[in-house]
């Protein structure tokens, strides 16, 4: 399932954002919901945790710590009775850190629509056994859309280092 390519070293080179990615399905229940019947948004942030971290960990084959969500949008509003959707893909990868972004659909299973909720881009380090950043394999994009998501993500990660700066 996983496109590892092998440097002669047998050691991994790098991974496609296709041979990581994750797909996870959740019902809206009653005890996700607010007074409106919608999803609660933290219920929706704790899967979208889950799924990125799910690919992080698949593409890195280690534990995978959140360091930061760049943005959450919330599109349209789920609701009680309907599946959730979350796709998570790698947009970029660092050298010890990977840009996951999460979309999220809401599909009504009576009429059968599908709408995108919500997307988020969440940025994961992989760790060893003590908890130390690692190294994970670079990111092979295969299409113009993987480039440009690669390219964005860099992006972010410059105004998350930036804003870090001017916080400290």
């Amino acid at each position: 399932m996983h496109d590892i390519l092998r440097e002669k070293s047998g050691q991994p080179e790098g991974r496609t954002p296709n041979s990581s990615q994750v797909e996870m399905t959740e019902l809206v229940l009653p005890n996700d919901t607010n007074l409106l019947g919608n999803l609660l948004g933290g219920r929706l942030m704790h899967w979208i945790d889950i799924a990125g971290a799910m690919a992080a960990s698949r593409h890195s084959n280690a534990t995978v710590a959140t360091v930061a969500l760049d943005s959450l949008d919330f599109r349209h509003p789920a609701r009680m009775g309907e599946l959730v959707m979350l796709k998570a893909k790698l947009t970029w990868v660092g050298r010890t850190s990977m840009e996951v972004r999460v979309s999220a659909y809401a599909e009504n299973l009576k009429t059968g629509d599908v709408i995108l909720t919500n997307r988020a881009f969440i940025t994961f380090v992989a760790l060893d056994d003590e908890g130390k950043p690692i190294p994970v394999p670079r990111l092979v994009l295969e299409t113009e859309e993987e480039r440009q998501m690669f390219e964005g993500g860099a992006k972010r990660r410059s105004e998350r280092l930036k804003r870090r700066e001017h916080n400290a």
